[in-house]
């Protein structure tokens, strides 16, 4: 678990992205958002959804980084959004 978010602080993207990531974290529903970035099916737990949102996330970021045309930036704040809310909850249930 601790692996994981040391990989979280070690990544480095622009801060308005973070920014809205970080905001839209407060509304972010597990139940809701998870099956519609990941797919529907049995929910992943915590450390694995976080995971396959690390590898989607870096997908997308090397997209925006060389300018492809199939990037889409509404994704990844969604990807953001999703990664920050996971994370979130693996460090409270660290202080626990």
């Amino acid at each position: 678990m601790q692996d994981i978010l040391s990989m979280l602080q070690a990544l480095r993207r622009p801060p308005l992205l973070m920014r809205a990531a970080r905001i839209g974290a407060e509304d972010y529903r597990r139940g809701t958002h998870l099956p519609r970035l990941l797919g529907y099916g049995v929910l992943p737990r915590h450390g694995a959804a976080l995971m396959r949102l690390i590898e989607i996330e870096a997908t997308l970021n090397a997209q925006r980084i060389s300018g492809n045309t199939s990037y889409s930036l509404i994704r990844h704040v969604d990807i953001l959004i999703a990664m920050v809310g996971e994370a979130r909850v693996l460090r409270a249930a660290q202080h626990a």
